[in-house]
């Protein structure tokens, strides 16, 4: 089980990503289309002063269950120890054990 407060800190990454993200497209958009040097600074500078967590790559991936930061199955959203407990105990839909 992952601590605690790693967990919060995801959550509130994630509402600042949510919070953040049309702002920072917006200005994503206008860097992309702005032609001069001086503009490109200015957008540059406005995304650098947005906090930092409401980027969406610093969010991570965990698993539902135990918060494990590593090792997630994307078809699950469950980290390896608990695809293997769960597919074992048959609550995985579509899941068997492999055995040759």
């Amino acid at each position: 089980m992952a601590k605690i407060s790693v967990i919060k800190r995801q959550v509130r990454r994630e509402t600042l990503v949510r919070q953040y993200y049309e702002l920072r497209q917006k200005l994503k958009n206008e860097l992309k289309q702005a032609t001069s040097f001086k503009a490109k600074m200015d957008l540059h500078i406005r995304i650098q002063k947005l906090p930092r967590d409401s980027s969406q790559t610093r969010l991570r991936n965990r698993c539902w269950k135990t918060g494990r930061g590593s090792a997630i199955f994307r078809d699950f959203g469950l980290c390896r120890h608990m695809v293997r407990d769960m597919a074992n105990k048959g609550l995985l839909p579509g899941v068997i054990k492999s055995s040759w």
